[in-house]
């Protein structure tokens, strides 16, 4: 435990900014298992929007260090990948 003021208050913000990043990195996987379940279930409007929100969240992820850009780069790539497997296997 701690025993200086200034070392107390770096655990206190320690905390909140690893709750923040926790609760960030959720929604992340949440977004992109969505997307996975559009691709997969392969209507062309719910693969389109799905993939725009996943993409905005790991960007804004990115942004905000609490993933590193290469990784959101690598995770887009992916899923765009696969959305546009699915959208071209639906005709459109």
């Amino acid at each position: 435990m701690a025993n200086k003021k200034s070392s107390k208050k770096d655990i206190r913000r320690i905390a909140k900014k690893t709750a923040v990043n926790t609760s960030v990195k959720s929604a992340l996987k949440t977004y992109i298992k969505k997307s996975r379940k559009a691709t997969a279930a392969g209507d062309p409007a719910e693969v389109s929007a799905n993939l725009v929100t996943a993409v905005k969240a790991l960007d804004k992820a990115a942004q905000n260090g609490q993933i590193h850009p290469n990784q959101a780069a690598r995770r887009k790539s992916r899923i765009a990948k696969k959305a546009a497997a699915a959208l071209k296997a639906a005709g459109k």
